[in-house]
């Protein structure tokens, strides 16, 4: 007999290799969990216990818990296609709209009464509590599964994998792939919604910031155009998935894909220089993006287009507009919120702008971190016709900041990195693992940080995007991407070490796990060489001529 203390059943004697799912079947819970945690290591719910312990129950309110919530939803979605239209290929995109976008190729395109079966579809599979089962079996029968459903993106991956067997999910006769775990129910989803958007369709789940009820359905068409925009680039670098990168890399391509892919970017930053030229009434530029966005070395750039454009930029500090500490607010712990744009002082930054644009000379404050006071005295300037001011930062597409300066002077860019790669048609890649994975390596390069420290930090930056930068990303007049399809495939030689020193006592050992999994589906690319120096990545990495080593 084995004891464990388990999360809303207490502690209990169990027959050992009794798995986490009989112990909820017996007291009538399968439905309300999704994984469990084990020595903060994440667990099917198919997990046979062998030993004490203490088990720990996820649900929904949980990061890892939502995972599995979102990609149970999206097996139950593509089962439904399929059941609708017989020889349809889903395709799961990347978010959008509050929810995820999903392209369902058939014979006919998509029309909202198609989301409408769907959608009832979706509620049958659900209301009849069906088994999800999980099954680790050979490569090659898996290869042959899916070689019949017509998975090629997996098959392309499949010749990567190191291990002969892999785990496979079977939902009423389906098969498929997911990279991390499904409930072993369809009634574990309680909740959803979905959306037309065509050509696709938005999948809605619960969500935090609305007390994990399905959110109101924002279209953020800016948004859609950036990753229609990213998928064309994928299609003229043929790379779509995973995969298809390791085929490249393998037939020595490598060069070839870095020079396309920073031509691309360059090709959009110079686009943007243009059109802010276009408008001659323009006099301020901001430039706001999520945390490891790229946002130093895109400034950088778009500053030399703009001298190409015969434009004389100049870059003004938002940090040394910081209220006195004392005068700072703080959040509801009693903290000083130094990410709240009540931090600034916007009414004096608002008057210096404006003189500035009137060609007035004048005196930029500077505000000194170790006392936490604004300091007089500071550097004079004056600008010409010739000169537009670059701000870059946290606030800059938030009307608020800027509310004094006419609308026909600014110029907002919104930057993120929204990866383009997916791991095949039904695992995406989201883009704030893209994001982490580019601050691990240079909180670790530049600032001595550990990933440890890193994850520790993660939360709080995540959730200080979500109240300041990502609700205002449609106010943007042009938007960047500044992923790089190659980029993990150099990333994952600098992260991975980093990664492996959490140990499995710290709280962020599941999620090390998870980013080292995710990182070995990539074919690495070890010569940096090949890379420019006034590449994103560079950022990150090292070697960009636009930061002091």
């Amino acid at each position: 007999m084995q004891t464990v203390n388990i999360t809303e059943v207490g502690k209990i004697k169990i027959e050992k290799g009794t798995s986490i799912y009989d112990i909820l079947v017996k007291h009538n819970i399968e439905k309300k969990y999704l994984c469990a945690k084990i020595k903060n290591d994440i667990k099917h719910m198919n997990y046979e216990i062998t030993e004490d312990c203490d088990i720990e129950l996820l649900d929904i309110e949980d990061k890892d818990g939502f995972r599995v919530y979102q990609r149970t939803l999206s097996f139950i979605f593509i089962k439904a296609c399929i059941d609708i239209f017989a020889e349809c290929k889903v395709s799961i995109e990347h978010s959008l709209n509050k929810g995820k976008y999903v392209e369902i190729s058939k014979d006919s395109p998509l029309t909202a009464s198609d989301v409408d079966k769907i959608k009832a579809r979706i509620k049958e599979i659900i209301d009849m509590n069906l088994k999800i089962e999980r099954k680790l079996i050979d490569l090659q029968k898996a290869d042959a599964i899916f070689k019949k459903q017509g998975y090629t993106d997996k098959l392309r991956l499949s010749k990567y994998r190191k291990q002969d067997k892999m785990h496979v999910y079977i939902l009423d006769g389906l098969y498929d792939k997911f990279y991390g775990y499904l409930a072993p129910l369809t009634g574990c989803i309680h909740s959803f919604d979905l959306k037309y958007f065509g050509p696709g369709v938005i999948i809605q789940f619960p969500r935090k910031e609305n007390n994990f009820k399905i959110p109101k359905y924002e279209e953020h068409k800016k948004l859609a155009k950036i990753f229609k925009e990213t998928e064309d680039w994928a299609e003229i670098l043929d790379i779509g998935y995973v995969g298809a990168l390791n085929d490249k890399i393998s037939e020595g391509l490598s060069g070839e894909i870095v020079r396309i892919a920073e031509a691309l970017h360059e090709k959009k930053i110079a686009y943007i220089a243009d059109q802010i030229c276009e408008k001659k009434s323009v006099k301020l530029i901001l430039i706001a993006g999520p945390s490891s966005s790229g946002k130093t070395t895109f400034a950088q750039r778009l500053y030399t287009q703009l001298r190409v454009n015969e434009k004389r930029p100049v870059s003004i500090s938002l940090d040394n507009y910081f209220v006195n500490r004392v005068d700072t607010p703080k959040d509801k712990n009693g903290n000083y919120d130094f990410e709240s744009i009540d931090a600034i002082d916007i009414v004096k930054f608002n008057e210096d702008l404006l003189n500035l644009m009137n060609g007035k000379e004048v005196e930029l404050p500077i505000f000194n971190f170790k006392t936490g006071k604004r300091e007089k005295e500071g550097i004079k300037l004056q600008i010409d016709e010739s000169q537009i001011i670059i701000i870059e930062g946290i606030h800059g597409l938030n009307e608020k900041l800027t509310s004094m300066i006419p609308h026909e002077k600014k110029f907002k860019i919104y930057i993120s990195a929204l990866t383009q790669l997916n791991i095949d048609n039904h695992n995406r890649i989201p883009t704030t693992d893209t994001r982490l994975i580019r601050r691990m390596v240079r909180d670790y390069k530049y600032r001595g940080n550990s990933a440890q420290r890193t994850l520790d930090l993660w939360t709080n930056v995540r959730n200080g995007e979500e109240r300041n930068i990502f609700p205002y990303q449609e106010e943007a007049d042009a938007m960047f991407n500044s992923a790089l399809v190659y980029e993990l495939s150099v990333l994952k030689k600098h992260a991975k070490p980093l990664l492996r020193e959490i140990h499995q006592n710290s709280e962020h050992y599941s999620e090390s796990k998870r980013l080292l999994k995710f990182l070995d589906y990539f074919k690495e690319i070890r010569d940096e060489s090949i890379i420019p120096n006034t590449s994103i990545i560079k950022e990150f990495i090292g070697g960009s001529c636009y930061r002091e080593e």
